[in-house]
């Protein structure tokens, strides 16, 4: 028996169920890239694998870490760390550049030929953020001046990505924020205003925001057979094929007969993992995430405070949009708009960033649960 009073704490209070589920989702994915990787020409360089690998490891390891340090002190440190991600945002617009398959220069060139996606730490920056000033203003929510003084500190980040013209980022910074401030109790009053706001606001989204290219990935789902819009499905029609041919049990991972999906290690990782796992293998996948998502409910469930639940549903709100538009996706029910599977697509930032998510939400399961008395 362990008589250090530190680690056996650490170990009662660490959920290791959740950081296990985490992990699955990061084995298959590795496996998935190198299997791409090994038999076909999606991805050239084994650096693509070693990056995952890596990023996986040491997001895993940040998630621990950032589990030990309490949460209430991240969110006193605020303005810190979103002045950090701003600063990096902001770096994009002198030396960004857009990776292949890409159009958007939001990204940020390291030494050793790796990459940085600033939006993504953003994101968590910003869930912090809302969450710290939401528990001040809590008393006051549907107050004008409460929600104009939240509704700055949403939209200061939501500014600089809508500024990089990402499109899928925005809208799911959109959603998280939206999540947030509904958990928080917006009257139900102001929830029909929003929701008139927004509807009002499609045309000028079409017809002033969008550019044509987008538009067309929208028309094309209702179009499918319109030869125009050959090459816009190109990518989707691939994935529904690569999906179909998995049927049961699938093909497995290290054969040669996978079809050929444009960029399969990114965004259309779903068709890959299916054709290879077949429908029950994917229907566990998808449990694993359905299971991952319900144990953030359960730990926002058990905050004594309004802000670590709202940092749980946050997260929330990202693993569970993403997840629903990438699938999706390659599904064809929805247009391409570049979002990737958490913790399944190839990214480092983005593995590294939705681990510090968890991390955040270990922070509130160890440091903030409800007493009996």
């Amino acid at each position: 028996m362990n008589n250090n009073p530190w680690l056996r704490e650490f170990i009662e209070q660490t959920d290791f169920i959740f950081i296990g589920l985490c992990a699955t989702c990061s084995a298959i994915s590795v496996y998935s890239i190198y299997s791409i990787y090994k038999t076909m020409n999606a991805v050239s360089d084994v650096k693509v694998v070693i990056v995952q690998l890596v990023a996986s490891l040491m997001g895993v390891t940040a998630a621990i870490l950032l589990s030990i340090i309490d949460y209430k002190e991240l969110c006193e440190w605020h303005k810190v760390h979103m002045a950090l991600c701003i600063g990096l945002m902001v770096l994009t617009a002198i030396i960004g550049f857009a990776p292949p398959g890409t159009t958007n220069k939001a990204w940020i060139a390291l030494p050793g030929g790796m990459s940085l996606q600033p939006s993504e730490l953003l994101k968590i920056s910003m869930i912090i953020t809302l969450a710290h000033y939401i528990e001040r203003y809590k008393d006051n929510i549907n107050e004008v001046n409460t929600l104009v003084k939240l509704a700055v500190v949403a939209l200061i980040p939501f500014a600089f990505v809508a500024y990089q013209r990402d499109g899928g980022t925005m809208l799911v910074y959109a959603f998280i924020i939206a999540s947030m401030f509904f958990a928080a109790g917006i009257s139900w009053k102001l929830i029909g205003i929003a929701a008139g706001a927004a509807v009002v606001g499609l045309p000028v989204l079409w017809f002033k925001i969008m550019e044509p290219y987008q538009q067309n990935r929208i028309l094309a789902l209702f179009d499918s057979d319109n030869p125009e819009y050959a090459s816009i499905l190109l990518q989707q029609n691939a994935g529904k094929i690569s999906i179909g041919s998995g049927q049961l049990f699938g093909k497995g991972f290290m054969v040669d007969t996978h079809n050929n999906v444009p960029l399969p290690q990114n965004d259309f990782m779903f068709s890959f993992i299916a054709e290879s796992v077949g429908f029950i293998g994917i229907l566990i996948v998808i449990t694993v995430i359905l299971t991952m998502c319900f144990r953030i409910l359960v730990i926002a469930n058990r905050s004594a405070d309004v802000q670590g639940a709202l940092i749980c549903v946050g997260v929330f709100a990202m693993i569970v949009f993403q997840s629903i538009i990438n699938i999706g996706m390659n599904l064809s029910v929805l247009p391409v708009i570049g979002i990737t599977l958490p913790l399944f697509s190839a990214g480092g930032t983005s593995v590294l960033a939705t681990y510090c998510a968890m991390g955040m939400v270990l922070s509130v399961a160890r440091h903030n649960k409800k007493k009996l008395f």
